[in-house]
């Protein structure tokens, strides 16, 4: 996958997977959002990692989680869970929010699984989860956690794949809190990893990992707490994970901050850099088999 003309295959396969999936809206209970729920499931089974769905219904709003089966099966290690939601606001085809990261989750899903059948030893076990109700409230990704916490399954580290495809070559297309603006970049051409003070490790071991990948500019940030003074930086699965003392990272364009297109009718396919989607999808690859290894 380092190859330029193995990037570009990638890149032609993620752009696939997100006319898939951003084919229409995809709110709960919608056409668009059963469809999405097929195909992931599909995708998932077709890669080696069969999904069983797991309905919910909280806070009054029903839903179905897909998860995938443990890799290997021994309980006696520690949980890797890589996360996308894959429903989308009313109204918007949720191209970048969250098609780009679900399009990610699932090349993971082909690209590792060869990989772990052939592994001599492990140090976590792997689960794949596409979330429902993010955009309610990261309610799906609520619902799993707290179903890992009952298990009592210790967890190695948690990633959430937050909008991954949107980039823009100009200076100030990257917008940023006054707190942060002398701090990162104003072009809006890197992907962000965000972890809290309970994943630091983590966020140190994904952010070298992704680093390595050529031509992708990579900026992290660790906040305090679960992240209550910068709320921000909460929108997404991972915050679910952090309020029960996990570690977990979102890993991210940096969604309304840099995208002009966040929740409206207007996030298309067309919108997004699929070159550089690769290029983040890589990155996961390997940031997901060192942690696994």
């Amino acid at each position: 996958m380092d190859a330029p003309a193995e990037i570009d295959v990638l890149a032609e396969q993620l752009h696939r997977h997100v006319l898939t999936l951003a084919e229409r809206p995809r709110p709960p209970g919608s056409a668009g959002h059963r469809r999405a729920a097929e195909y992931i499931r599909a995708q998932l089974g077709e890669f080696g990692f069969p999904a069983h769905e797991m309905p919910f219904h909280e806070a009054g709003i029903a839903g179905v989680n897909l998860l995938s089966r443990l890799e290997p099966d021994r309980t006696e290690l520690p949980l890797v869970i890589v996360g996308a939601h894959y429903d989308s606001v009313p109204g918007s085809p949720g191209a970048d929010d969250n098609a780009s990261a679900v399009a990610a989750l699932l090349e993971l899903a082909k690209w590792i699984g060869p990989r772990l059948r052939t592994l001599g030893t492990f140090s976590a076990r792997l689960q794949l989860a596409a979330y429902d109700l993010e955009e309610y409230g990261m309610i799906g990704s609520f619902v799993h956690c707290r179903e890992v916490r009952n298990a009592g399954s210790a967890v190695l580290g948690m990633l959430s794949l937050e909008m991954l495809a949107y980039t823009s070559p100009h200076s100030g297309s990257q917008r940023l809190p006054p707190h942060l603006a002398k701090i990162y970049p104003r072009v809006g051409n890197f992907i962000g990893i965000c972890g809290n003070e309970a994943s630091q490790s983590l966020l140190r071991n994904v952010s070298d990992a992704m680093r390595s990948i050529e031509g992708l500019p990579v900026e992290s940030l660790a906040v305090p707490g679960n992240g209550e003074s910068f709320p921000e930086v909460r929108l997404s699965d991972h915050s679910s994970f952090w309020d029960h003392g996990y570690p977990a990272l979102m890993i991210t364009d940096t969604s309304f901050f840099r995208n002009p297109h966040y929740h409206q009718v207007s996030d298309k396919p067309d919108t997004l850099d699929y070159q550089f989607l690769a290029r983040v999808t890589h990155g996961v690859c390997k940031a997901v088999h060192s942690l696994l290894t």
